[in-house]
């Protein structure tokens, strides 16, 4: 089996995501609920911005799946943004006799705004932020649904659950990735520890009052996996430092850790977090 690699496209108020996935064996069984499944999971979670309540994300297989079997060869995802159809003129493709009106010159805290406007030579920054933007986790989340449907055929099974909001962390013991699921499916934060979650709550509420933001911690978990994954003989075939990658390529994540336990991480409220 060859390595998988995805790569993805697409900008936050663009018309659409795009995502390519190569790698995936032949003959594996997948469905477009399958994906769309893992993306309405994405939107859940208390908190979330206003965007969430515009998109109701659905994938389109557009190559690599014939009668819900994987053919083996790239496959390609399409999800489409509503959004777009309040965007059309400013995201335009096309060139226009009209200045775009939504100018982004004043660069946010924490985000990429400056360093990408530098680097690629914007005056605007909204070229930077609507690539930027975790919109764009929309198309990796399609991408590892279908990772996830191969991890089953082997009884590989992961689940992520929230241990801390702000200063608040949970008591919850150590728990396995379907127990996790199982728990955690109708949980506002995705928290085991339903007293610490309702502290959680009141303070993300407290915060959107203030204007302000909060940090956290959240735990992946996998189980069933064999030993000897990645290599110690190269430093780019770490297992480790591959996990490490991916977390800290998701957009606002500041830290990984991946000693067994709860660790030495810590979350930053707002503007300390910066």
């Amino acid at each position: 089996m060859t390595h998988l690699r995805y790569l993805t496209a697409g900008e936050s108020h663009g018309p659409s995501l795009t995502a390519i996935l190569e790698g995936m064996p032949s003959g594996l069984a997948l469905s477009i609920a399958d994906i769309n499944h893992q993306l309405a999971r994405r939107q859940k979670g208390y908190g979330r911005g206003g965007r969430m309540k515009i998109e109701t994300d659905e994938v389109e297989i557009t190559s690599g799946v014939r009668h819900a079997l994987t053919l083996g060869s790239p496959i390609s995802l399409l999800i489409q943004n509503r959004d777009w159809k309040n965007w059309q003129e400013e995201m335009s493709v096309a060139s226009s006799a009209v200045p775009p009106k939504r100018v982004v010159t004043r660069p946010r805290p924490g985000h990429a705004d400056l360093v990408g406007g530098i680097k690629y030579d914007f005056r605007d920054l909204r070229n930077v932020l609507e690539r930027a933007s975790a919109r764009e986790t929309t198309a990796r989340v399609a991408c590892g649904a279908i990772a996830r449907r191969l991890l089953e055929e082997f009884d590989i099974h992961l689940a992520g659950h929230v241990i801390a909001v702000g200063n608040i962390r949970s008591q919850a013991p150590t728990a396995t990735a379907m127990e996790i699921l199982a728990k955690t499916e109708d949980s506002p934060l995705r928290c085991l520890d339903s007293q610490a979650e309702a502290r959680m709550l009141a303070l993300v509420d407290e915060a959107k009052k203030k204007g302000d933001s909060l940090g956290g911690i959240f735990e992946i978990v996998v189980d069933g996996l064999p030993p000897g994954l990645g290599s110690y003989v190269q430093w780019d075939r770490k297992l480790d430092g591959k996990l490490a990658q991916a977390i800290l390529s998701i957009q606002a994540v500041k830290g990984v850790d991946l000693t067994v336990g709860e660790g030495e991480l810590v979350c930053l409220i707002g503007a300390n977090g910066a």
